[in-house]
């Protein structure tokens, strides 16, 4: 009998939308039916025990990454990239903190670029990346997922063949709505509602985007095109806000709390209108909002967390004219998920960046 039972729980899991691994479906379905303290508890003693080892050194070289696509049409104003990014590990590897370009404008201008850093001066060995994004020469769009947010959607999960030829990168959003305590909007339509003094990832129709704590920073208006909410913010006035070393009343998550070592991602925003993503595996809140500070970012909110979530592909086309042929390339190569997430039907939402029409 507890064979049988065993059985149909497994096809059940498995059998939920999206294309995650079992364990990932585990986690979610533990926590679908009450039972978040077992499936918070798990987590924490694994992750607890997968810290990374104290010193050594990274076990690859920070090398160029080159995604062949289509170069950003146009190339006029907009900001420009950041001073490199002091490492808090010392001494410095060949090219840590370098910002290197990986798509540019039509006249050579960059348009996505990344720096690699140790995310702290004890576990040298851990790589993680900063991307440089900048909204005025690129369109993102926010994309609901098969499960995430939930509500009716014209398009979810993936970004729809006639648009992928345009398709440059995608990254992961935040933490499930359920535990996020923000809502979702997009398309004329907020589902869940979004809420006052929450971290918020806006985007606006004029292509410009902010990161802010909604009703604060931003609010809503005909000109707000989209709204991803988690958390409140993590950085505030180009500092990691107080409590965050202490999860001061769980604000920021209750499921790994934010001194566990693992892998984390972030979206900030410099004074200059530039977006920076921020992802390692290794990292507390802290060392999250110290990659982001160390980047110039001013505000900034947390994304989703583990290995099962955080993850930033590049794409690149070679037949534009054919879909089916575009390529990904993980921005990390330990990071978990395949290069080709995004492109089938993920049940969380995410971020595109697009070219530009035109």
């Amino acid at each position: 009998m507890l064979a049988v039972l065993a059985g149909g729980w497994v096809y059940v899991v498995g059998a939920r939308p999206g294309n995650e691994n079992f364990v990932a479906k585990s986690a979610d379905w533990f926590r679908d039916h009450h039972l978040n303290a077992l499936a918070n508890w798990v987590e924490r003693e694994w992750y607890s025990h997968q810290a990374p080892a104290t010193g050594g050194d990274p076990s690859r070289a920070i090398n160029a990454m080159t995604v062949a696509t289509e170069s950003v049409r146009g190339g006029s104003g907009g900001p420009s990239l950041p001073p490199n990014v002091l490492s808090p590990a010392s001494p410095t590897l060949p090219s840590e903190g370098v910002w290197q370009t990986l798509v540019a404008t039509s006249d050579g201008r960059p348009a996505i670029a990344e720096a690699q850093i140790r995310p702290d001066a004890i576990h040298t060995s851990v790589l993680g990346a900063l991307v440089w994004i900048d909204p005025t020469r690129l369109q993102l769009v926010e994309v609901p997922g098969t499960v995430e947010p939930g509500g009716n959607w014209p398009v979810k999960g993936t970004i729809p063949p006639d648009q992928r030829p345009r398709l440059v990168a995608a990254f992961n959003g935040g933490f499930r709505f359920r535990d996020a305590h923000g809502g979702y909007y997009s398309g004329g339509q907020a589902a869940p509602a979004l809420v006052d003094g929450v971290a918020s990832f806006v985007l606006r129709q004029d292509g410009t985007a902010d990161i802010g704590q909604w009703g604060r920073d931003d609010h809503m208006g005909p000109d707000i095109a989209s709204v991803r909410q988690n958390l409140p913010l993590i950085i505030d006035n180009g500092q990691p806000v107080a409590g965050l070393a202490d999860n001061t009343g769980n604000r920021w998550g209750d499921t790994l709390g934010t001194r566990v070592y693992v892998w984390r991602s972030a979206i900030g925003i410099r004074a200059d209108g530039a977006l920076v993503y921020a992802a390692s595996d290794g990292l507390t809140a802290v060392s999250l909002a110290d990659m982001l500070v160390r980047a110039g970012v001013v505000r900034a909110m947390e994304l989703d967390i583990n290995p099962n979530w955080v993850t930033f592909n590049l794409f690149s086309h070679p037949d534009p004219s054919n879909p089916s042929t575009t390529t990904g390339t993980k921005l990390l190569p330990d990071m978990r998920r395949t290069p080709s997430r995004y492109l089938g039907p993920d049940s969380r939402d995410f971020t595109a960046v697009l070219l530009k029409e035109g």
